[in-house]
């Protein structure tokens, strides 16, 4: 029933199938495992995009005018804000949809906050199932918004089909708070703000940045990243950044590199639900957790090397 009516594009349907999906109850692990199975074949048909960067860059803003630039072509577009989880409670402390507010509105939208938990990389660890979900109910276009940049936030990368990087006008004083890791995963920079008193910085950013990117060995062989400066605010640089966008994925799409690439990223999945799945296996038993335990403690005690301690460790484990 809730498979049926989440391809129709019921709202409701999606919501329920990614509130079971992100649950960590055994019944509802299992109920969206078998959803899922059920709805792979549908899945697959939506461009990916990954969006990044800096607290403060305009991200939000920046996603409102560009998902309402797309659902006025007609597109229909899903919205996973990754927020920075409360340590209390664990839940979404930003809540981006409140920061949506129009394009919350608009019927071919929708907006999802998730917490990001304990999760690295900025994503939960669930958003790819969410990202495929979406896919099965009709949307053309998944845009997954991350907590930030860093060493340990380029995580969506490995999800989407294009990383897009955002920047605030900074030029080159801004080069030197972003490493150059995050830098080359970028297959589009855009830098935010480019209005009023901020758009002469902004025009001496995108020379900065272009510079420095073309310095850099492309991520994609032939695809050097594009840099455009954009306004929110007043709508500029929108249509610009849809267009680079487009052109990208149908470049990729154009000589199966697209292909090969969700391909490498489903086997990363598998290994990291594999390795997940490992230490819940440790820590749901109370035997394995306390040698577990008493493992690490001789390692940091310098009585027991690290790999010498994770070999015993999975010594231990059998299979079920």
């Amino acid at each position: 029933m809730l498979a049926a009516a989440l391809v129709k594009g019921e709202r409701r349907a999606l919501a329920r199938a990614i509130t079971r999906t992100e649950s960590t109850k055994p019944d509802d692990r299992e109920f969206s495992e078998s959803l899922l199975t059920q709805l792979l074949p549908r899945t697959g048909g939506a461009m990916r995009i990954g969006i990044s960067g800096a607290p403060g860059v305009g991200k939000s803003t920046f996603i409102e005018a560009f998902g309402l630039h797309l659902t006025g072509q007609g597109k229909k577009v899903a919205v996973f804000a990754v927020d920075p989880s409360s340590r209390r409670r664990g839940g979404s402390i930003l809540g981006d949809k409140t920061r949506m507010e129009k394009l919350s509105r608009e019927p071919n939208a929708y907006i999802r906050p998730s917490p990001a938990g304990t999760t690295l990389g900025g994503v939960a660890r669930r958003t790819r199932e969410c990202l495929l979900l979406a896919e099965a109910a009709g949307f053309d276009i998944v845009l997954v918004e991350t907590v930030g940049v860093g060493q340990s936030e380029t995580a969506v990368a490995d999800m989407t089909d294009l990383f897009v990087l955002l920047a605030s006008p900074g030029g080159g004083d801004d080069l030197q708070g972003i490493k150059r890791g995050v830098m080359e995963l970028a297959d589009l920079v855009l830098v935010t703000k480019a209005d009023g008193d901020l758009l002469p910085a902004a025009r001496r950013a995108v020379a900065d940045y272009h510079a420095a990117l073309h310095l850099m060995r492309p991520k994609h062989a032939g695809l050097f990243p594009n840099v455009v400066a954009v306004s929110a605010l007043e709508g500029h640089g929108i249509a610009a950044a849809w267009t680079e966008i487009a052109a990208i994925h149908a470049a990729l799409s154009h000589d199966g590199r697209l292909a090969r690439l969700r391909s490498g990223q489903a086997r990363g999945w598998y290994r990291s639900e594999v390795q997940a799945m490992l230490s819940e296996a440790i820590l749901s038993d109370s035997a394995l957790a306390a040698r577990a335990r008493a493992l690490e403690d001789a390692v940091a005690a310098g009585a027991a090397l690290p790999y010498t301690a994770a070999r015993e460790l999975l010594g231990h484990l059998r299979p079920a």
